[in-house]
């Protein structure tokens, strides 16, 4: 017992430092006074975000990598994912004021960073000469964060569009951003992240026996990864033709979130949880 707790304790110290701040955050929001962004509690909470992005990514490093070979189980797949959008969230907020994402991105890091405390397996494949493989998940994991953020920013969105119109709404943010700001930050996010998305897929396939180690495989894997492709490719157009946003952009980006989650979440969490693989 000693030792399990011992390995876990730097999990459980990242997964306080997340909570702590959400936390605090929506303590100040509840109290429905305007607060000035840049008040000593913000710029706590950003410090202390930093601090767990770094023990974080300090965690991620020692438990994925390796010399030649890369852990690529489940577990520290989603902590890494969950990593990578604290990281664009944190970025943002530099620029934008995003501080009342935070509330809704850091618990769910917070659950994911404990993940890799508690795998009985680790999953690890030789990467030593196969540059094209290594790029090939470098790219895709920025690109699932990048979706990832942009899920997380769409139900933002939609919170912030109820509450303007419930003014007894629980959802009191002192230091809400506008919506067309929000808008305007989604796309951007989900240009870049459909680009990476596009190499992901276009590397898979032409080079599937070289990164995989066999030929290109019609799984369910490769129908909802190219279905979100689609879903998302559709969404940019109806905005560049249509001028899409509010309801249907979210609407289509949370579609696309959920179709990728199950092509990418959804098989590995079967071969390494439930069968054990």
């Amino acid at each position: 017992m000693p030792g399990m707790t011992q390995h876990l304790l730097p999990y459980l110290i990242v997964a306080f430092v997340y909570m702590a701040v959400a936390l605090d955050y929506w303590r100040i929001a509840t109290q429905g006074k305007p607060v000035d962004e840049n008040s000593f509690p913000f710029q706590l909470h950003s410090a202390m975000v930093a601090l767990g992005l770094v023990m974080h990514g300090g965690l991620l490093y020692r438990d994925i990598f390796a010399i030649g070979s890369l852990n690529l189980g489940v577990f520290y797949a989603l902590s890494a994912i969950l990593w990578l959008t604290v990281l664009i969230y944190w970025l943002a907020d530099l620029k934008h004021s995003l501080r009342s994402l935070q509330a809704f991105v850091l618990p769910p890091a917070a659950l994911f960073v404990l993940m890799p405390g508690f795998a009985v397996k680790d999953y690890y494949v030789d990467t030593h000469g196969f540059t094209l493989f290594n790029l090939h998940i470098l790219i895709a994991m920025v690109a699932y964060s990048l979706f990832t953020f942009a899920a997380l920013h769409a139900c933002l969105m939609r919170m912030a569009e109820r509450a303007l119109h419930q003014k007894n709404s629980w959802l009191a943010l002192p230091d809400f951003p506008p919506l067309m700001v929000l808008d305007a930050l989604l796309f951007k996010v989900l240009h870049i992240a459909f680009v990476l998305l596009t190499i992901t897929l276009i590397s898979g396939m032409l080079f599937s026996e070289e990164i995989f180690g066999k030929p290109l495989q019609f799984n369910h894997k490769t129908v909802f990864s190219i279905a979100s492709w689609l879903i998302y490719a559709w969404l940019l157009f109806g905005r560049f033709k249509y001028g899409w946003r509010g309801k249907t952009a979210t609407r289509w980006t949370l579609l696309g979130f959920v179709l990728l989650l199950l092509a990418y979440i959804g098989s590995r969490f079967v071969l390494h949880v439930v069968l054990g693989r």
